[in-house]
């Protein structure tokens, strides 16, 4: 079986990934209640109890809603970095020891043919990070709440096969829009999340002759609209030089209803 994934759930309300091989599968991130975790994953045919983890890129509450709840019912091992598992104990309930598991910030843990390899972030949380997937020389980089792609992120998740990438929101929207200002100064901050164009731009600097697909994630609910996001990006790819529609495939993510299971 190939390196296959689903974009569970995506966007200000909750995120979540699945990810697996023909050994081993993975949840990264449950960010929406334990019930609806369940739901999420049969949606695609799968079942909760037949995972071999949970990883966690950090402490808010999109990503961590669930983690606790699954961990607890199905006897799951938790992976996150030492800063992400002080800050989200409080919040997620106890985790018995043995299912505790340090995963430190750009590191590579391996899984039988699955190497997993984490990578920092800019966003307002203690220690965030996201992962890359390497299996049977296929790659897949999840990268989401950002507030900018360094040249050090865009090294590390160059020339994948398949992105998950945060588009959050179209910068005029969201001037425009009703959100107090101090929360709209930090979602436009450095800290915070980028936005169609940072993001088609970080994009241009990634994509390899490998790449076929990016999944355009994380949009925000009140200030980017799934088209919108689209259309930005593929004028900005397409004016790099990139065949967006042919070689390049732009997919959409949704806050409830999961993308296909997909090979990488």
């Amino acid at each position: 079986m190939a390196l296959s994934f689903s974009v569970l759930a995506s966007g200000s309300t909750g995120n979540a990934i699945y990810v697996e091989t023909e050994r081993h599968s993975f949840l990264v991130d449950a960010g929406l209640s334990g019930k609806q975790m369940e739901q999420l994953l049969r949606q695609i045919g799968r079942d909760p109890k037949n995972l071999s983890g949970i990883l966690v890129t950090h402490e808010h509450k999109d990503h961590i809603t669930g983690v606790g709840i699954l961990a607890r019912k199905y006897q799951l091992p938790v992976y996150a970095n030492e800063k992400t598992w002080k800050a989200m104990e409080p919040l997620i309930g106890e985790i018995p020891k043995e299912n505790k598991f340090i995963f430190p910030m750009e590191s590579v843990l391996s899984f039988g043919g699955l190497d997993i390899e984490s990578f920092g972030v800019s966003h307002d949380a203690a220690e965030p990070m996201f992962y890359i997937f390497h299996h049977d020389g296929k790659k897949l980089a999840i990268i989401t709440d950002t507030g900018y792609v360094s040249s050090r992120m865009k090294g590390m998740i160059k020339d994948a096969d398949t992105y998950v990438f945060e588009t959050n929101h179209d910068v005029e929207m969201l001037r425009m829009g009703k959100y107090p200002w101090n929360i709209k100064r930090r979602i436009l901050s450095d800290i915070g999340h980028v936005s169609n164009e940072e993001a088609a731009l970080a994009m241009a600097d990634c994509i390899g002759d490998k790449t076929k697909r990016i999944y355009l994630a994380h949009l925000s609910k009140d200030n980017n609209m799934k088209e919108l996001a689209r259309m930005s990006v593929s004028q900005i790819l397409q004016k790099k030089g990139y065949d967006v529609g042919g070689r390049i495939l732009l997919c959409d993510t949704d806050p409830k209803i999961p993308t296909p299971l997909t090979a990488v």
